[in-house]
């Protein structure tokens, strides 16, 4: 069965407050996320199946700078919700990603303001008025009228080429020895990519 690469992207203002609450906005990243997959894939206007979901998180971007997102490896299909038939997704897609993007930010800002609610998160230095309820409540409103970044890939040709894939990502660091070009006594240089930027900017 062809498979399906489907990430979740948290907003920087997020990724901002997650470097001292690494624990708990990690975890509630993989959750909401995992929710959103199952909820939408057994709504039978979608998929209306149960799925499987492999998860990886990923917290730096190409540019090395903290960017927290979920990879997930997930079959082009699912159990139909009585366990009687296996059900295909249609070929080349498989969800909706501006369903499943509206549906992520919900769950996830919901859990989120929880944890708050709850003493679950901690914030220091410029961050250190959120605690007060009404400054987080604040902070949080931009985020409940943008779009959050989800997206599916391609297919993956099949089991072999999904497990090389997540093996490459569970297995590395951000720098790794092929990224590093020197070192003195006080300083550490290493190459990094911005996709973002053409030309020279590039690297």
């Amino acid at each position: 069965m062809p498979y399906y690469h489907v990430v979740f992207t948290l907003p920087a203002s997020i990724a901002d407050i997650a470097y001292q609450n690494k624990a708990v906005i990690y975890d509630l990243l993989f959750k909401a996320a995992a929710e959103t997959l199952i909820t939408i894939a057994a709504d039978p206007k979608h998929l209306g199946a149960r799925i499987g979901i492999t998860a990886v998180l990923h917290t730096w971007g190409s540019a090395l700078t903290h960017h927290p997102h979920v990879h997930m490896i997930v079959p082009g299909g699912g159990i139909s919700l009585d366990g009687e038939r296996w059900i295909s997704c249609r070929p080349g897609f498989f969800l909706s990603v501006r369903v499943l993007s509206r549906l992520f930010r919900r769950l996830f800002l919901e859990t989120l303001v929880a944890a708050h609610a709850a003493g679950r998160l901690q914030f220091l230095g410029a961050h250190a008025s959120l605690t007060q309820h009404a400054a987080f409540t604040a902070y949080l409103a931009p985020l409940r009228k943008t779009e959050w970044v989800v997206y599916s890939k391609r297919p993956f040709g099949g089991p072999e080429q999904v497990l090389a894939y997540l093996s490459r990502y569970t297995h590395r660091v951000a720098i790794s020895n092929s990224r590093l070009i020197g070192r003195d006594a006080e300083t550490v240089t290493f190459k990094w990519k911005d996709y973002r930027s053409e030309g020279r900017e590039r690297y």
